[in-house]
């Protein structure tokens, strides 16, 4: 069962699929910004849900070892028992020294052998959570990036367009100064012919 931020996720990359290209360009889309950031904020809001979740996987790393100390804190109590009855029998009084201790160092033994299972399961847990949630992270990093690059792209693009405009529409009005001086020059000559042939 995927996570609500994988959904999320997938809902980005779909979105980004459908978009429609730029024209005249194959690697360049047109993003309708108000649905990428409700999208984006969505995931904002999943993400701490999602982090919690993982927190209490990783929280459960102790119940698994408060339950370890518990089964072993009865193993060697059970050893106990075993061994003040057996003490409490002079007559076999060495044979049940013995026996206690093989049942005290046995017991030892299962005690740190459940709190070593259980610290190893539960690193195992930890670790895989964490890099669940980094790979996780690591996606939507690239994704954010991705749209980030690609926004500033479309920008830098629209700029680069608008001055280029500016450069044509500034020409266009500079060829028509020249034609409006020509004018005021030829009208200069005929009024000072006009003053010579008086």
């Amino acid at each position: 069962m995927s996570s609500k931020i994988e959904q999320l996720i997938d809902d980005i990359e779909e979105y980004i699929d459908n978009c429609k290209p730029q024209p005249f360009s194959s690697t360049k889309i047109i993003v309708n910004k108000d649905e990428i950031d409700e999208l984006l904020r969505e995931l904002r809001m999943k993400t701490p849900d999602e982090i919690k979740r993982y927190q209490k996987i990783i929280s459960n790393k102790e119940a698994i070892l408060n339950d370890a100390r518990t089964k072993a804190e009865s193993l060697i109590q059970e050893a106990t028992i075993q061994t003040n009855q057996l003490i409490s029998e002079h007559e076999i009084m060495q044979q049940a020294y013995a026996q206690a201790n093989e049942v005290v160092s046995m017991a030892t033994r299962q005690a740190q052998e459940i709190l070593d299972n259980a610290t190893m399961e539960a690193n195992s847990v930890r670790m895989s959570a964490m890099q669940y949630m980094d790979d996780m992270l690591a996606n939507l990093e690239n994704i954010t990036a991705e749209a980030v690059r690609t926004t500033t792209a479309n920008y830098d693009s629209l700029v680069g367009n608008l001055n280029h405009y500016h450069d044509i529409i500034q020409g266009n009005r500079a060829e028509l100064h020249p034609a409006e001086d020509e004018l005021a020059d030829a009208g200069m000559e005929e009024s000072q012919a006009g003053l010579h042939v008086i």
